[in-house]
């Protein structure tokens, strides 16, 4: 049997291995130590330290640095351990890195991230370039292929006095180019179409950094640079440099792995960060294009409303709320809430809420309302449920008449500071099917406030409905004391001190609230007569407008309001069978309503140079600020205003 060559120095340096563990570590070669905040030591703990975003001891090393003061013996030994300790050592590295990347949730988090994760563990600097635009999803790439540094972080070394050194943020940015236009077949187009990371010695990096960075922007030499292409889940989306400084040890080939994991981890951040700001915009604008941009302005009552999202990450619900004019200077008050946070919560909030609109259009009572929304409720599938309460409001009779399905009564705040849960039959919610809904009227007192709300006010984890509502009767009670019996507290305010008294653990659900003040209109500013459809029914109309006037003091605007009452009234009695109706509102605008009943609404058009009529609507058109028609269950409303100074 042959001997091995060094079976002989072997067995003799097992022999001397106890005596050579006694002898004192040798020290670390010049250049390798603290002088340059590069010696050697626990990775560990500069990874946890750079993962908390705190100073960095200038004696903490990079995975896979040298300089880590262990000496290999005659037989390799030490040398062996050290490299299993440094392999420990990145593989520590990797996964604090990889999980402080992975905590992030938008774009900047993530990217913000990896810089703090490697700088200045990992290398002393580094550059984060992105697509310019990001693709998002499966949509084609924009042409040309750009990059923009998104984020550059660096570190330099400084002598604090009294103290040792330390790692501090440098406020010099690291000089490298704002943009670049990968050239196709270039050097920096073939290394990210690779997708693995190359260092800064090899031609390809040579030549790609350059390109990326600009010419006019000098790089360490050596191994001290990494090109890292971030690859999301189809294509290429950016790059990332890893730079040491000229004094610190270079790169090592198994730097090229931590690097790869980290660009891995970090592209599909990324990609998946931009998948999910795309699904919050389109949640975002969904929820916008459901809800009103802005309350109408109806004649006797003032709005205010608030809408919050149950939280950031759910922004999309079921809960939604309307004001909708209706004829008589009326208005229809809503509030409703489809089961859910999802888009299909959201769409069907959506189709309800445009058929509880086009319903209030056909001016049916709140109950056939209820009773139709949860016919169409039926329609759009199984298990679409909602709650809602209708109401309409009248501020000539100072009255308003209330229908619920399900959903949490609504408070009335009396001028006085009294604050009381209307008792209003709760209903079967939306979506059950074969239940009737009742209506009840009550007084609408001038100066009072009706609350409506969804149940993510009133209950939550830490509460039932019934305590929620009982506390927002309290806090309701509790603001108007403070401006007194005889104001009413700002609608605006009073909706905002609502909803402070949501606590931390109080948003369970999305919360949409809507409150209206009521100011009713006087009796002494509504005039009210019914004309019988006869030819001299226009000359009546114009003697009772006339005295109208007169008594309130516009005589101003007499020939207007004479004229285009009589072209209303006329179109009127040509198709009415039963008696006309003329109201006049004086508000802060003068309001004239005529109502019949013929279902067939009034167009205007453009009468020809030979036809006797067809000019009426037109007049009204020029002369009015405002007009429309209405059609009712029983006929139609035609109304028109004047400005009254």
């Amino acid at each position: 049997m042959t001997e091995h060559p060094t079976s002989h120095e072997g067995r003799k340096a097992m022999a001397e291995r106890p005596q050579e563990r006694t002898r004192p570590r040798q020290e670390t070669a010049p250049g390798q130590g603290a002088a340059h905040g590069v010696a050697q030591s626990a990775v560990s703990s500069a990874t946890a330290a750079a993962a908390a975003g705190v100073a960095v001891s200038a004696s903490v090393p990079a995975p896979g640095g040298a300089g880590d003061g262990s000496r290999s013996g005659p037989d390799g030994a030490g040398a062996a351990g050290g490299g299993a300790r440094r392999e420990g050592d990145r593989l520590r590295f990797v996964g604090a890195a990889t999980r402080r990347i992975a905590r992030g949730l938008d774009l900047d988090e993530i990217v913000l991230g990896l810089c703090r994760a490697t700088v200045p563990t990992f290398s002393d600097a580094i550059l984060v370039y992105l697509r310019d635009p990001l693709p998002v999803g499966d949509e084609r790439p924009a042409e040309p292929f750009v990059l923009r540094l998104r984020r550059t972080d660096r570190l330099r070394l400084t002598d604090l006095e009294g103290e040792e050194l330390v790692l501090v943020p440098d406020p010099d940015p690291t000089p490298a180019a704002e943009l670049c236009e990968v050239r196709s077949g270039g050097a920096l187009a073939e290394v990210l179409r690779g997708v693995r990371p190359v260092s800064g010695d090899t031609d390809a990096a040579r030549t790609a950094l350059p390109e990326l960075l600009g010419p006019d922007h000098p790089l360490p030499g050596g191994q001290r640079a990494i090109l890292a292409p971030l690859r999301g889940r189809r294509r290429v989306i950016g790059a990332a440099v890893f730079l040491r400084r000229p004094e610190r040890a270079g790169f090592e080939p198994n730097d090229l792995l931590v690097a790869a994991q980290l660009a891995t981890h970090t592209a599909l951040g990324i990609d998946k960060a931009v998948l999910y700001g795309r699904e919050a915009y389109i949640a975002d604008e969904l929820q916008r294009t459901m809800l009103p941009d802005s309350l109408p302005q109806p004649t006797g009552v003032r709005l205010a409303s608030r809408y919050l999202p149950a939280a950031e990450t759910a922004r999309v619900g079921g809960d939604w709320y309307d004001a909708i004019p209706l004829p008589g200077s009326r208005v229809a008050l809503v509030v409703g809430d489809v089961m859910g946070h999802s888009m299909t919560s959201a769409a069907i909030m959506g189709q309800l809420r445009t058929t509880a609109q086009t319903l209030a259009g056909l001016d049916l009572p709140p109950q056939e309302v209820l009773h139709h929304l949860d016919e169409q409720a039926q329609r759009l599938g199984e298990n679409r449920m909602a709650t809602c309460m209708y109401a309409v409001y009248d501020p000539v009779a100072h009255r308003i008449t209330i229908a619920n399905a399900g959903h949490p009564p609504p408070i009335l705040l009396h001028l006085g500071g009294q604050a009381e849960v209307l008792r209003v039959p709760s209903g079967a919610p939306i979506g059950v099917g074969g239940v009737d809904f009742e209506a009840v009227e009550l007084d609408a007192p001038a100066g009072a406030t009706l609350l409506l709300y969804t149940d993510g006010l009133v209950e939550s984890r830490l509460r039932d409905v019934s305590s929620g509502i009982e506390l927002l009767r309290e806090r309701l009670a509790a603001t108007a004391q403070l401006t007194g019996p005889d104001h009413a507290p700002p609608l605006e305010a009073l909706c905002d001190d609502v909803l402070d008294m949501l606590g931390p653990g109080d948003r369970d659900d999305d919360i949409a609230l809507l409150a209206a003040r009521f100011d009713g209109i006087a009796p002494s500013d509504v005039a009210y007569w019914f004309l019988e459809p006869e030819d001299s029914a226009p000359g009546r109309a114009r003697r009772h407008a006339r005295r109208a006037l007169t008594r309130w003091g516009l005589e101003e605007l007499t020939d207007s309001v004479e004229l285009l009452v009589s072209e209303v009234v006329t179109n009127a009695v040509r198709y009415a069978e039963r008696p006309v109706t003329l109201r006049l509102l004086r508000t802060d605008v003068l309001r004239c309503e005529v109502g019949d009943d013929s279902p067939q609404l009034p167009r205007q058009r453009r009468a020809r140079d030979t036809d006797e009529g067809g000019r009426g609507l037109f007049l009204v058109n020029r002369l009015a600020r405002r007009w429309g028609a209405t059609r009712l269950s029983g006929g139609k409303v035609v109304w028109f205003e004047l400005p009254t100074r």
